[in-house]
């Protein structure tokens, strides 16, 4: 507890709760407060969110379904949801649950609209999806895809005949005994939870704008639970559970896609897990990030270790890179690899080819050779930007490799890639955060 400790603080993360799994024991250590107005501090059996840690739950339901016979993941789902309407029909008609689970859809992926409560909220955030395009072409690359996340939770929906929250207390929390995994908020009233909270250099720490995402986000990111929870849910992975086969354990962790950005997430993804090849050896797991809480989750199954670390603001990601580094190393003699930085010397990089405008839903990013350097900014858009103090962030890009550069915000240490490459077609992208974006105007030369 005192090393959890020094490293929030370090971090400028408000609370945080770690959970080990070893050789079948689970240890639970909690540092720092849940809410910095009420001052109430973390606890082992605090809930928090686990954001993006939810998709391989709802996964594991897709799968389940499969191995029930009522769902093939490589029909296209329209056979399950003959309403979905995308802008491209002739794409959406290609799109499978395996698209959706494993992020090559090509939807764009944060469309993060609010269509209010109530138990059909995933069926109207269907319906809005008929405004939205694909970033790129179905299968073509790895893009990561929230909305693919919802409409693969709708279809699960469809398929059970119950809401997806409901299905999943059914058919995942109860068989497995997690009391303190929730999807709505009246019934995190229940438990001591968390509140996330927004961090900038030089000002105090503050509690962020809105407590949670929209109830249309549930399958792609509204779980909270605790840190034990998350730890039997991974553990359930990788020993075995009720209504799911062994064959569809192993194809989660099977890789289905490679990314572009082996840096940021994974080298690989699975269906649900983000798959990684560390020390030689496979790894599996997930992370998660809302309105101020952000969660990480690594699995080593050789060596019967899960590690879990669940946050609520703050520079959560250097705190994960040094405190799972270290733990993974005692642990299990794990070392993960080195993060990415920018080169020593500088290689010569034709910067006018890879200026530009760089757009999608949710963001837009515009580039230029700024006197032989790679700058320009980053802004945010859509309904999450509405949030957000400043949604423009000046950005410059320094070079790795000719088409792999690093960038940083301010008050981080861990640099986030940056990494310019082609498809089979032709057409220009750029993927940074997991997401792969359009290059939409030339840059001049």
């Amino acid at each position: 507890m005192t090393r959890l400790a020094a490293l929030i603080e370090r971090h400028r993360v408000p609370g945080a709760v770690l959970g080990v799994l070893l050789d079948g024991n689970t240890s639970i250590t909690a540092a720092g407060m849940l809410n910095v107005e009420s001052g109430v501090g973390a606890t082992p059996d605090s809930l928090f969110q686990i954001g993006s840690i939810t998709k391989v739950y709802t996964a594991t339901l897709a799968l389940q379904l499969a191995d029930e016979g009522s769902l093939d993941i490589d029909v296209p789902i329209a056979a399950v949801l003959p309403e979905l309407r995308l802008a491209e029909p002739h794409a959406t008609a290609r799109v499978t649950m395996r698209h959706l689970l494993t992020h090559t859809s090509g939807i764009e992926g944060d469309h993060f609209v609010d269509v209010g409560r109530g138990d059909d909220v995933l069926e109207r955030y269907v319906r809005t999806c008929a405004e939205l395009g694909f970033s790129h072409p179905v299968g073509a690359t790895f893009s990561y895809c929230n909305t693919g996340y919802v409409i693969a939770g709708r279809a699960i929906e469809v398929l059970t005949g119950l809401t997806w929250d409901a299905a999943l207390r059914a058919r995942l929390l109860d068989p497995l005994g997690l009391t303190a995994t929730v999807t709505l908020p009246e019934e995190v009233l229940r438990f001591r939870s968390a509140y996330g909270h927004t961090v900038e250099p030089e000002q105090p720490v503050r509690l962020a704008p809105a407590p949670l995402l929209p109830r249309s986000c549930g399958p792609a990111g509204l779980i909270w639970a605790t840190a034990a929870d998350v730890l039997a849910f991974a553990r359930a992975h990788m020993d075995g559970f009720p209504a799911l086969s062994d064959a569809s354990r192993a194809m989660m962790r099977a890789p289905q896609v490679a990314l572009p950005d082996p840096w940021t997430l994974g080298s690989h993804w699975g269906i649900g897990w983000i798959l990684y090849d560390w020390d030689g050896r496979r790894v599996f797991g997930h992370d998660g990030a809302t309105l101020g809480q952000a969660a990480f989750l690594r699995v080593v199954p050789e060596a019967g270790v899960a590690i879990v670390l669940l946050t609520n603001g703050g520079n959560a990601h250097d705190l994960y890179e040094e405190l799972f580094r270290e733990l993974l190393d005692e642990l299990c003699g794990l070392r993960m690899p080195a993060a990415l930085a920018p080169a020593v010397e500088p290689p010569a990089v034709a910067l006018g080819e890879l200026a530009g405008l760089y757009e999608r839903v949710g963001v837009r990013i515009e580039l230029a050779d700024r006197g032989g350097r790679l700058a320009g900014r980053l802004t945010a858009t859509g309904p999450l930007a509405e949030l957000d103090d400043d949604p423009v962030e000046e950005v410059e890009l320094l070079p790795v490799t000719p088409n792999v550069f690093v960038t940083r915000s301010d008050g981080e240490e861990t640099w986030t890639p940056a990494v310019f490459y082609a498809l089979d077609d032709g057409s220009r992208y750029l993927h940074m955060g997991g997401r792969a974006t359009p290059r939409i105007t030339e840059g001049s030369r």
